[in-house]
């Protein structure tokens, strides 16, 4: 695909660390972030929220148990988990090697992947 303001490609975008999880901004406008965060197995996102913004995590592959409000589940590929504005969400545990892809509307102020 060429580049261009309005068609991006994630594939190859994922990036792992054995350090800790990673998070790439794929797309961040005025009222919308798309990101990729990316999980070695046993890494983790703490437990946050996001005031007057609503988050989507979607797992595009392995395995993480996440948390939502008092809820904690695995989640797969294709699985979609959403987090409404001001309810505490994090990703407890990745299983697998886990790619997320994440949205979150309005994007939190920051600098690229401080968030997401």
């Amino acid at each position: 695909m060429s580049p261009s303001a309005y068609f991006r490609s994630a594939a190859g975008q994922a990036q792992f660390s054995d350090v800790r999880p990673t998070k790439t901004d794929l797309v961040r406008g005025a009222s919308l972030l798309v990101g990729l965060n990316c999980f070695e197995p046993g890494q983790s996102e703490r437990v946050h929220s996001h005031s007057g913004a609503d988050k989507f995590y979607f797992v595009v592959s392995g395995k993480a148990r996440i948390t939502v409000g008092s809820e904690t589940a695995e989640a797969g590929a294709g699985e979609l988990v959403w987090a409404p504005a001001g309810v505490p969400h994090g990703v407890e545990q990745a299983l697998q090697r886990t790619i997320i892809l994440v949205g979150i509307a309005p994007p939190p102020a920051g600098p690229p992947g401080a968030a997401a």
